[in-house]
């Protein structure tokens, strides 16, 4: 009897070896206890990143606990979590990748590290990962922003989608923006460049952390500036102000123009003023000022075009040039002052004379619209000194500096 005992545990000895060759993933520091019980009715459910398991606990009361291996396809298996409480019943294999095809097994262990012959080999798939949304676009021609909306995603996993933003000259793509809600299907890039492509594509991410694969890429550019201002001229030829005149810009949705200003032809220059037609009157007040000048237009949206590189430069009539004193004489009947027309501008002549009794009795008079070139004056007295200048004086009724001065002292 001892002898067929004997036989039948050699005979399952080799049984129990040849079972552990078809099972090489099993860890060799743990000893393969024969009497120890299987886990049975494994049970798993699939996600895309883990597999949930249950089982029947077996409450034998040398189990300790279990042990769970995973392998994949062409590989062994090789333990991945122990679970250390006979009484558990449930387990998640976290991190695992999406749309693949793991293999796994389980055991018991007893308090020495003994374990039970593995059970059935239980192979499952993980999900494939979840898909962005189906539907986005971006808008183009807003200014320095673009408008993208999209679909919201039909799965209540769904947590948030996360923007990606990528450029033509800068092909790699950045996370710019994590829109929450799954049921917000709008998002607004702002601050960007004037007239510049922009790429955009969109993730989706679960709650549990799952971030989907990008959705599609689409296309948008930015509002471009207005063109800049053309044909900018400035007056030089009127009176205490300065005329300013440019072409309309073609674009149609121009809201007005600035007007920049500066006493200098470089260096800072500030806007002085906003027109909505294409002429500008600088209002100067005085004769011979210059100003430097540059035009920019703005549109509704406040988008302005570029300055002019060199600005234009006006000026106010300068006053027109003094007379040239020609001779002065004294004659019976008075002073006679004659002078040279020196600009042609001048139109008529006003003369002016001081009368110089003493030091403290000084009179003024003013002689306006003399239309030759000389003047008689006949109010004199003798022993009085008189003091005449002549001004020229143009159509626009500028004024010129004075002439050089005259002095006549009339004897008694």
């Amino acid at each position: 009897m001892r002898k067929y005992y004997l036989i039948g545990l050699i005979s399952f000895l080799i049984l129990f070896l040849s079972g552990c060759a078809k099972h090489p993933g099993l860890s060799q520091k743990s000893k393969i206890d024969p009497t120890l019980p299987k886990v049975e009715q494994i049970r798993v459910i699939a996600d895309i990143t883990s597999v949930a398991f249950e089982w029947d606990p077996v409450y034998n009361e040398r189990v300790k606990g279990y042990y769970l291996y995973r392998g994949e396809s062409g590989s062994k298996l090789k333990r991945v979590a122990v679970i250390e409480d006979r009484f558990s019943s449930h387990y998640v294999d976290k991190e695992l990748k999406p749309n693949t095809t793991y293999f796994y097994k389980m055991s018991t262990y007893d308090d020495k590290g003994n374990e039970s012959f593995p059970s059935d080999t239980i192979k499952v798939k993980t999900l494939p990962l979840i898909e962005s949304v189906s539907f986005i676009e971006a808008i183009s021609h807003l200014p320095r922003r673009v408008k993208i909306i999209w679909r919201p995603h039909p799965n209540p996993r769904v947590k948030e989608y996360i923007i990606e933003r990528s450029e033509q000259d800068n092909p790699e793509w950045k996370e710019i923006a994590v829109v929450k809600n799954r049921l917000q299907a709008e998002y607004i890039d702002k601050n960007l460049k004037d007239n510049h492509i922009y790429f955009y594509r969109i993730r989706v991410r679960t709650f549990d952390g799952i971030v989907s694969s990008p959705s599609k890429v689409v296309k948008a550019f930015t509002k471009p500036r207005p063109k800049m201002v053309k044909g900018l001229k400035a007056t030089k030829d009127l009176p205490k102000k300065i005329v300013l005149t440019w072409e309309p810009n073609s674009e149609p949705d121009i809201d007005h123009y600035n007007i920049y200003r500066s006493p200098f032809s470089y260096g800072f220059i500030i806007v002085h003023a906003k027109v909505k037609g294409t002429k500008y009157v600088d209002l100067i007040g005085e004769d011979g000022v210059k100003r430097f000048y540059k035009v920019t237009a703005v549109d509704k949206d406040g988008l302005e075009s570029f300055k002019q590189d060199i600005p234009v430069m006006g000026t106010t009539l300068p006053k027109p040039q003094a007379p040239i004193i020609v001779s002065t004489n004294i004659t019976p009947d008075g002073v006679v002052i004659k002078w040279r027309k020196s600009d042609d501008r001048a139109v008529s002549y006003i003369v002016l004379k001081k009368e110089k009794q003493n030091i403290l009795d000084t009179k003024e008079y003013k002689y306006t619209n003399i239309k030759t070139n000389s003047f008689i004056d006949r109010s004199i007295v003798p022993g009085v000194k008189y003091i005449y200048t002549v001004y020229s004086v143009d159509k626009f009724g500028i004024v010129s500096k004075p002439s050089e001065k005259i002095e006549v002292n009339i004897k008694k």
